[in-house]
C-alpha cells in the first residue's frame, strides 16, 4: 500500500509543499492528495488588488498539478480525527472521509473580529477569495467622494489604503491606527510611508481603537465616530479552530505548536506549515503569520518529511525573518530590514526600485506554485520500506 500524504490548503504553504513532495517522492510509493475549498490558487498578497476592481487572474489547480500525480480534492476541510488517522471533508461531491498516513495542515488563516461588535455583519476584509470578491462588489456601487475606512495600521492595513487611495482617486481613504502609523519602522521609512499617505491623500486616524462598527460609520474609543460607507477590516488574522477541536496541542492563538521540523509536538505524523504553524524563529520568537514565513515553514516541513519516509537525516532549514516588504500601490513600496530582535535597521529600500522587487518576488512565488515540477530530477527518492504503508509515529 503506498505512503498516503495529505495536505490540507494550497495556499502559499500548501501548493508548494504539494509540488515539491511530488517533485522528490516516487510516485510507486506516494500517494499525494490536495485538499482545498475553491479551484484556483489564490494569491493572497493580490487580494487588495482584486477589490479595487484590477484584473487579477488566478491559475486553477487542476492546471497547476496536471501531470504531477498529484490528486486535487475540491472541498472543505470539516474535522480530524488524529486517532483513526482520517480528515473529514464536504464539498460538491458531498460528505467524505480521507485516510493518511502523514499529514501537512496547511489551512491558513482568516481576518480575525476581536469580538468586536458588528464587524462580522458590517466591515469586509481582503484576507480570502470570497470576501474580497464582496468588498469588489461593493466598491464598483461607490460613487465619488465615498468614503473607505481601513481598520490597522500592519502590512495589510497599510498596503490596502494605499492601493484603494491610487487605484480609487475619486473616493475618501482613511486608516484608523492603535497607535502612530508606521511607529515600528525606521525613522527614514518612516517618513517614506507618511509622504506616501500623504501624496496619496489618505487620512490617518492615530490613536484610535475601533470598539464596533456599524452602516455608515465605525465607532472608536470614547464614543468618536469616524464615517465610512466601507470599513474594511485589517486588525490581525485567526487560524481556523479545526487544530484545537481535534486535540492537536496549540498555542493561545490555535496554531499547532510544533517542534524545529514542523512536526506537531502531540501528534507526530501531523505536520504544520503557514499561518497555521506556531514555529520558533532562530531568534527565539514566534515566527510571523506571513507569506515569508509560508515560505519557511513549508521548505523545513516537506525535507523532514521527504527526510524521515527515506530513510535520511533531517535537514535544518533556514527559519530566520528578515523584514517587511510593504507595497503602497503599483509605483511605490517600502522594504525595511529588521534585526534578529525582528527591529527595523536604519536602512531600507523604497520608492519603484523596492516596487519592483515587491512585483518580483510575487511573480517568483507564483511562478513556483505554477511550475510544480520545474526541476525536477530524474530519480525520485523511494521510501525506505516501499511499498509498504510507512507511518512516522515515533520516528525519530
Amino acid at each position: 500500500m503506498k505512503h498516503r500524504i495529505v495536505v490540507l490548503g494550497a495556499g502559499y504553504a500548501g501548493a508548494f509543499a504539494a509540488g515539491n513532495l511530488a517533485r522528490r517522492l516516487s510516485p510507486a510509493d506516494t500517494e499525494i492528495t490536495v485538499v482545498n475549498a475553491v479551484p484556483g490558487f489564490v494569491e493572497r498578497m493580490r487580494l487588495h488588488q482584486l477589490a479595487t476592481g484590477q484584473d487579477v487572474a488566478f491559475r486553477e489547480l487542476a492546471d497547476v498539478f496536471a501531470g504531477t500525480g498529484v490528486r486535487l480534492r475540491l472541498a472543505r476541510v470539516t474535522g480530524i480525527d488524529p486517532e483513526s488517522m482520517t480528515v473529514a471533508v464536504t464539498g460538491e461531491d458531498g460528505d467524505g472521509e480521507l485516510a493518511y498516513d502523514t499529514l501537512l495542515y496547511a489551512l491558513g488563516s482568516s481576518v480575525a473580529h476581536h469580538g468586536v461588535p458588528g464587524v462580522a455583519e458590517h466591515a469586509f476584509d481582503v484576507t480570502g477569495l470570497s470576501s474580497a470578491l464582496r468588498l469588489r462588489e461593493r466598491l464598483a456601487g461607490l460613487g465619488e467622494g465615498g468614503t473607505v475606512l481601513v481598520v490597522g495600521e500592519g502590512l495589510t492595513g497599510i498596503e490596502t489604503a494605499t492601493e484603494f487611495a491610487e487605484s480609487r482617486p475619486g473616493l475618501s481613504v482613511a486608516l484608523a491606527a492603535r497607535g502612530e502609523l508606521g511607529d515600528w519602522l525606521s525613522p527614514k521609512a518612516r517618513r517614506h510611508l507618511r509622504q506616501a499617505f500623504d501624496r496619496l491623500g489618505v487620512t490617518v486616524h492615530e490613536h484610535t481603537r475601533i470598539e464596533a462598527v456599524e452602516p455608515g460609520r465605525a465607532i472608536a474609543a470614547g464614543g468618536t465616530s469616524v464615517p465610512a460607507d466601507v470599513t474594511v477590516w485589517s486588525a490581525g488574522f485567526a487560524v481556523p479552530l479545526i487544530a484545537a477541536a481535534a486535540g492537536l496541542e496549540v498555542a493561545g492563538t490555535g496554531q499547532i505548536v510544533v517542534d524545529r521540523t514542523m512536526r506537531s509536538v502531540s501528534h507526530p505524523d501531523v505536520y504544520a506549515a503557514g499561518d497555521c504553524a506556531y514555529a520558533i524563529g532562530e531568534n527565539g520568537r514566534p515566527l510571523p503569520m506571513s507569506c515569508a514565513s509560508a515560505g519557511f515553514t513549508n521548505m523545513q516541513a516537506t525535507a523532514a518529511i521527504i527526510a524521515r519516509l527515506t530513510g535520511g537525516e533531517v535537514p535544518a532549514t533556514g527559519l530566520k525573518y528578515y523584514g517587511n516588504h510593504i507595497s503602497l500601490g503599483r509605483r511605490d513600496a517600502i522594504f525595511q530590514m529588521v534585526d534578529g530582535n525582528v527591529r527595523s535597521k536604519s536602512w531600507y529600500l523604497g520608492g519603484r526600485t523596492a516596487a519592483r522587487l515587491k512585483s518580483g518576488v510575487l511573480k517568483g512565488a507564483g511562478f513556483g506554485i505554477a511550475h510544480p515540477t520545474f526541476g525536477m530530477p530524474k530519480r525520485k527518492r523511494r521510501l525506505v520500506t516501499a511499498p509498504d504503508r510507512v507511518g512516522v509515529r515515533g520516528a525519530a
